[in-house]
């Protein structure tokens, strides 16, 4: 079994966002924790997300994926927007604890030319930063911090499996001995970056156990890509009408290693259309 749902504006609050995924027939969904594009967040009301939070555990809803903006750059070339970025960080992070317990999602970032090499240990010494407090001790945040596997696109980093562990083994380092940060997988952006799910899932996830652990992979982006298998182009598509097809993503929602967890559906859709993929999953799930 696994939880479903896609993403959902905060426009309305917290509370009308579970009430949105209700209604769509959902488990589960993400939301931006600010816009998208830009840095600005609404500001929370407790109570509000109080009402989610209750709502969640009386309907049985898995754990939520919020997403960070696509503005946070955490290895751009330009010092200024690295410090916007790991402000954004850690005041999300903040902000996530008005509804505990779930997960927050990233893209690890793009480093504009100057390289994976320097790029990597950036975004490493950001998701420290945020993990421990000034003495060094570990902060009790009760959100895990997830990177998200990328398709290659430009300077992207975390298009291999092997990035994101580089990032997570100097983030972690020193740390603990217990995983602190996990990772999305999403199924556009694998497929994108070369790995083929739809003809060998069992060996892409027997290479992310190898290279990062499975026990890592919380949360999956349930998408169809537009693209041949390493276009590194990132373009989504509803289920079964792109590249991967509907055999190949019945596999994924099926897979014995996948299940409990969330999946978050990023097609290209408006409500009509995430109802029919949310209702087409849980009849694979039968």
């Amino acid at each position: 079994m696994i939880y479903i749902g896609n993403h959902l504006s905060t426009a309305a609050g917290f509370a009308a966002m579970g009430k949105h995924a209700l209604a769509l027939g959902e488990d589960t969904f993400a939301f931006f924790t600010r816009n998208p594009r830009g840095g600005k967040a609404k500001e929370i009301d407790p109570e509000d997300a109080k009402r989610l939070c209750d709502m969640l555990g009386e309907h049985g809803f898995g754990k939520l994926v919020a997403h960070a903006p696509y503005t946070m750059n955490l290895c751009s070339d330009k010092p200024e927007v690295r410090d916007f970025a790991r402000r954004m960080l850690r005041l999300d992070l903040e902000r996530m604890e008005y509804v505990p317990g779930n997960y927050y999602n990233f893209h690890p970032g793009s480093h504009v030319g100057h390289g994976a090499a320097a790029a990597i240990p950036m975004i490493a010494d950001a998701l420290k930063s945020v993990l421990t407090g000034d003495d060094g001790s570990l902060i009790p945040w009760r959100t895990t911090i997830l990177l998200e596997t990328m398709a290659g696109k430009g300077s992207e980093i975390g298009q291999k499996f092997e990035e994101l562990r580089e990032i997570i083994d100097i983030a972690e380092d020193g740390l603990t001995g217990v995983p602190l940060i996990g990772v999305c997988f999403d199924t556009c952006h694998v497929w994108d970056a070369g790995y083929d799910i739809a003809n060998d899932l069992d060996a892409v996830l027997t290479e992310f156990d190898k290279v990062i652990g499975l026990g890592r992979l919380k949360a999956v982006h349930l998408n169809d890509s537009l693209n041949e298998c390493g276009s590194m182009k990132d373009r989504h598509e509803q289920l079964g009408d792109g590249m991967i097809g509907l055999d190949a993503l019945r596999r994924v929602v099926r897979h014995p290693a996948l299940q409990g967890k969330p999946f978050i559906l990023e097609t290209p859709n408006d409500d009509k259309g995430y109802a029919h993929e949310v209702a087409m999953v849980r009849d694979w799930m039968v």
